[in-house]
């Protein structure tokens, strides 16, 4: 039984600028970029991208669609960048949290002398109001990640979660959007 041939075209709004090389496609717009490893083959003509195989196997068919998936969600976040909210709660202990360089730093959590690191990846910009932090990126994966490594680096060991509530905690993830959500949103 033949296998049927599978083709993906994802149209790339105006504006945008798409280089393809080697096993890389990088997505720009502004002052806005987006790096990732390709694992499927990509072609980019007249502002659209096309993933296309022509014997399928069902793991060519996962990757494909994979792959399709990562460009839509590279394409929203430069579009309208990923936002994720931590709230920081502090009950027994005062925390101190600051931005420094490329981490996070927290003073004083649970009355520790040494301040615990968390690691903001580049690309993820973090800004810190009251008790509200804000981690930012035109890159799914490094505002997630950035937001993550903030809220392990208070993870409490070897005691109750219930009575000790101190640290910070993702509170709200905003979501990029489609850009044919955004298109019907500008009309």
């Amino acid at each position: 039984m033949a296998r049927k041939k599978i083709e993906e075209i994802i149209e790339v709004g105006e504006g945008m600028n798409v280089e393809i090389s080697g096993d890389t496609i990088k997505i720009k717009k502004g002052e806005d970029e987006v790096e990732r490893k390709i694992v499927f083959p990509v072609k980019y003509e007249n502002n659209k991208i096309t993933l296309k195989h022509d014997n399928p196997s069902k793991k060519d068919k996962k990757k494909m669609n994979s792959m399709a998936a990562h460009i839509r969600s590279m394409i929203s976040g430069i579009n309208k960048k990923y936002v994720y909210k931590l709230k920081i709660c502090s009950v027994h202990f005062p925390m101190n949290v600051s931005v420094e360089n490329d981490q996070v730093v927290i003073k004083n959590f649970q009355g520790e002398k040494t301040p615990r690191i968390a690691k903001i990846l580049p690309g993820a910009k973090v800004e810190i109001n009251n008790e509200e932090v804000t981690v930012e990126s035109a890159d799914k994966n490094k505002a997630g990640q950035t937001a993550a490594n903030i809220e392990r680096a208070t993870i409490i060991r070897g005691k109750d979660r219930r009575i000790f509530q101190d640290g910070i905690y993702i509170v709200e993830k905003e979501k990029g959007k489609r850009l044919e959500d955004i298109e019907e949103e500008e009309k």
